[in-house]
């Protein structure tokens, strides 16, 4: 209990300014004491504002105030000296090279606890007190203590950066809004943070389900991998059972199938485990850029939050995985029917059949679908020339830069008639039809284009469903205008988020059964992808419903 008490005299003794015992104490009107070079220090650097404080409880007085030694004090303080106790308690934590240091004190500096966006200052604890005690300091906006606090000055006209410029992508001040920002699409930056804040949180919600995603990709995997090792396994038991029946004479072709199919379940089994641990590799990326959001996410600075945020906000391509597809093969069944047959025939057969066996050992195949392109470099390995059929072209739309452009015209032209031709809708089909890996692009000009691939069945004649792009099951369509995507499949319509471009991507991988649609500019965005199963040759299509003029050409691929 004596030491409680020896300590509180320390820290009743102590100026608020240094942190040190009291040196020529003086008393000001507050009441509160201080060295007399720490409040005269203190009062010099107001002078300017001719109105002086308390840096305690902020309490003003004008004019200055005469500054008397207080006796008493004084006499207290050499008392207190003589106990042999030092100043500063030993607990205070004072500021390193890499820690944020008190604006407020003096001599050696104590660590700051709070910085104030209003004050632009930090405050070790000592010296925060006030914006917890004093009614207009209570609502000052404190943070966690930051060496960033002068980043949120105008360096133009020295004000706080209290808003922010969705024209210019920048933090400004009120005086910036009505200068060289005037006019301009202006907000607060705490409504900026808000709007960037929900981007974020989605941002994470498209993380996490690509982590999902992934997982179950793996999961995947790993049952693919038990499944081939399981027949595999099965597979050089039944053989090594029939070879061991055909004693001696068949020894030596025993060994080489148990060759084969070990290396092929070898080869097979190292595909699988590469594209399982590149899945791994994302899930474990996706999960330290998920950590850097959320740790993003609760910067309370909204200057900071806005500077660091486009470039943490960006996702890394996906290894999209989406189109695995593991066919349901019996692997090395085969090879057990083809030895058992073997068996049969006995020597004299089994030159002739050697060869049948070793090709079936080769043709086991997990047949991982491939992985989709991720640039345009990739897809456009996938290119193909493709035209429009006149033949299938509404009577409204002229063909023209050698049948790859659609214009809708006022008029009708002159085409022969033909049981081919779209008579309702303005529409039209390639000549070419696309199977296996296809891409090809569109660029196009006005209110907006629908493209789409279709059956040739879809039907020519009348105004129902049956002849529209998108409005039953023989058709895909993804609508595009000046303000919207859409996706159109069975008169199922699917809004689609996306960056608007006047040039759009298709890929078609027949087989896979895979339609995907990309927005082109510097960079390809995904748009919309489709998974299904393709019965039937596929034909691409242009639909012009919008404006006269309008225009959609097959864009030339270099």
């Amino acid at each position: 209990m004596a030491q409680k008490g020896v300590q509180l005299d320390r820290e009743t003794f102590s100026c608020s300014i240094c942190l040190d015992l009291l040196k020529d104490p003086v008393t000001i009107p507050c009441g509160h004491s201080y060295c007399i070079s720490c409040i005269k220090s203190f009062w010099d650097e107001e002078d300017q504002k001719r109105i002086h404080s308390c840096p305690q409880c902020r309490q003003t007085f004008t004019p200055r105030p005469v500054l008397v030694k207080s006796t008493m004090l004084a006499v207290l303080v050499e008392e207190l000296k003589k106990t042999g106790l030092q100043a500063a308690p030993a607990d205070h934590c004072y500021a390193g090279p890499e820690d944020v240091a008190c604006d407020f004190c003096t001599g050696k500096k104590l660590k700051a606890v709070k910085s104030c966006l209003m004050c632009l200052a930090s405050y070790c604890e000592k010296h925060l007190q006030p914006h917890y005690d004093v009614a207009p300091l209570k609502k000052h906006k404190l943070v966690e203590p930051s060496k960033k606090l002068q980043e949120n000055i105008c360096s133009r006209h020295d004000e706080v950066m209290k808003m922010f410029c969705r024209t210019d992508q920048q933090c400004i001040c009120y005086l910036c809004s009505v200068d060289e920002h005037k006019g301009h699409d202006t907000v607060s930056a705490a409504a900026e943070r808000t709007e960037r804040q929900r981007e974020l949180q989605l941002s994470r919600q498209q993380i996490q389900q690509r982590i999902q995603d992934r997982e179950k990709d793996v999961k995947v995997l790993q049952q693919e991998v038990e499944a081939i090792n399981g027949s595999a396994d099965k597979a050089v038991e039944d053989s090594e059972k029939i070879f061991t029946e055909l004693i001696r004479l068949m020894e030596k072709r025993s060994s080489d199938v148990k060759q084969q199919i070990r290396s092929q379940q070898k080869t097979e089994v190292s595909r699988v485990k590469e594209l399982q641990e590149k899945l791994e590799q994302e899930i474990t990326e996706l999960k330290r850029k998920d950590a850097e959001l959320k740790q993003l996410s609760h910067t309370e600075d909204h200057n900071q939050f806005l500077h660091n945020y486009p470039s943490l906000s960006r996702l890394s391509e996906s290894t999209d995985s989406s189109s695995i597809n593991i066919r349901p093969l019996s692997y090395f069944e085969d090879v057990t029917a083809a030895v058992s047959q073997l068996r049969d025939k006995l020597q004299d057969i089994l030159r002739d059949t050697w060869t049948n066996i070793s090709l079936t050992v080769i043709d086991v195949d997990v047949s991982l679908s491939q992985t989709e392109p991720r640039t345009r470099a990739g897809f456009l390995k996938y290119s193909q020339e493709i035209t429009l059929d006149p033949n299938t072209a509404h009577t409204r739309l002229l063909l023209s830069e050698g049948n790859r452009k659609a214009t809708l015209m006022r008029k009708k032209q002159s085409y022969s008639s033909h049981p081919d031709r779209f008579t309702t809708y303005m529409q039209v089909l390639s000549r070419e039809s696309l199977t296996g890996h296809c891409y090809w692009e569109v660029e196009w000009r006005g209110g907006g284009v629908n493209l789409a691939i279709a059956y040739k069945n879809i039907s020519r004649a009348g105004n129902s469903d049956e002849c529209v792009f998108g409005n039953n099951d023989k058709s895909w369509t993804l609508s595009c205008n000046q303000s919207s995507y859409s996706f159109l499949y069975n008169n199922i319509r699917t809004p689609v988020s996306g960056p608007r471009s006047s040039r759009v991507g298709v890929y078609l991988d027949h087989r896979a059964g895979i339609l995907s649609f990309y927005s082109v500019s510097e960079t390809m965005t995904l748009l919309h992808r489709v998974q299904t199963t393709f019965t039937q040759p596929l034909y691409a299509g242009l639909w012009l419903p919008w404006n006269n003029e309008d225009t959609a050409e097959l864009y030339k691929l270099k």
